[in-house]
């Protein structure tokens, strides 16, 4: 598992679509679990998607969404699943949630869904987490965001 932290040198840390080019918009390639959503979007019909307990969307409607509109996610966990797993099979398991879980500060690194490939954290608006399988993708977010850290060295100190 691997993972990175941003909390340096941008105006805002969670507005998501940086982020996604960060990764090199691999995130159309899954789709994903959205819980434990605060956020605040001036379009009413995504205020409405995203005011619910969880929501699912495919990473290319989630990629539009934002190249409509970016706005900022104060608490959010993006959980990122292979197309082939099904929304019925994911809600077998516990919602994941950023506010108050301790999992993320601690090593060896670890997703909260244990079908997820990637996990999207927006920390109270104050940095974001990003965690995967895939080691290039925390790779290409630490070349494109280079002041993001490896997040398995920032738990160690």
């Amino acid at each position: 598992m691997y993972g990175a932290i941003l909390e340096k040198g941008e105006d805002y840390y969670t507005c998501l679509y940086k982020i996604f080019s960060g990764i090199n918009m691999v995130q159309k390639n899954y789709n994903w679990l959205i819980t434990d959503i605060v956020s605040y979007p001036k379009t009413k019909e995504y205020e409405d998607l995203f005011s619910k307990e969880y929501c699912w969307i495919s990473g290319e409607e989630l990629t539009k969404i934002l190249e409509k509109e970016d706005f900022q996610w104060i608490w959010g966990v993006l959980s990122g699943f292979d197309k082939n797993i099904d929304i019925e099979e994911v809600l077998k398991y516990s919602l994941p949630y950023a506010d108050g879980y301790e999992g993320f500060w601690e090593n060896p690194l670890s997703l909260q869904h244990p079908l997820a490939s990637i996990e999207i954290v927006a920390w109270d608006s104050s940095l974001t987490l990003i965690i995967s399988k895939d080691r290039k993708i925390i790779n290409e977010f630490r070349l494109n965001l280079p002041l993001s850290e490896n997040l398995e060295t920032y738990n160690e100190s």
